[in-house]
């Protein structure tokens, strides 16, 4: 008898942290999008969400009550086979936002399955960084060592990022093209996180020591 676990389609769940709620159009949905674009490539379904159109509470537990809307991204999240994380850029950081979705993870350390393993394990993260100033790479040093420390897996070059010209306020939304550097860079991504959730669906990691 077939797996059915094996034998669905992986699965992308994308969540982007632009401080603009929706419907004004955002960078990081762009470039999120356009990777999502890239997985469906490789058979990956993806679902994306803007986590600023949902009250996600502060705090670091995995619910923090009446009216908190993170335990039903957290459930979309958990479902899927890789979490995207899309962050803008502001004052050379990850938002605010993003700041919060990660505080919230931190609950993930606490969150154990039968065999004592993190219920993020075997799932991949991939990073999406967009702006119009420099911090691309600062940003995705603090997502990989975030996402990697509540159990993700982060994927040979598992980012796809813009960096614009600085102070020039042009936003990667205004672009009238792509820039072959960003989406080259988005396609590797893409590729590489489709290969290695399937690896480790296939074959995950062992139980707890």
């Amino acid at each position: 008898m077939s797996d059915p676990t094996t034998d669905r389609p992986l699965k992308a769940f994308a969540l982007t942290c632009s401080l603009k709620p929706s419907p004004a159009e955002s960078s990081t949905d762009l470039l999120t999008r356009q990777l999502l674009d890239q997985l469906a490539t490789h058979g990956v379904q993806g679902d994306l969400v803007r986590a600023v159109d949902h009250d996600i509470r502060p705090g670091v537990e995995a619910d923090m009550g009446d009216g908190d809307e993170w335990p039903k991204l957290r459930r979309k999240m958990l479902e899927a086979d890789i979490l995207v994380l899309g962050t803008p850029t502001w004052l050379g950081q990850h938002s605010s936002v993003a700041q919060r979705v990660l505080e919230r993870l931190d609950a993930e350390l606490s969150d154990t399955d039968e065999q004592g393993r993190l219920r993020t394990f075997g799932k991949v993260a991939v990073a999406v960084v967009v702006g119009n100033e420099d911090g691309a790479h600062h940003i995705t040093g603090i997502l990989y060592q975030s996402l990697g420390d509540v159990g993700f897996t982060i994927p040979a070059s598992g980012v796809t990022f813009w960096n614009g010209e600085a102070m020039s306020g042009t936003d990667y939304k205004d672009l009238d093209e792509t820039p072959e550097s960003t989406a080259g860079a988005t396609r590797t991504a893409a590729a590489n996180a489709a290969h290695l959730a399937a690896l480790l669906r296939d074959r995950g990691y062992p139980p707890a020591a």
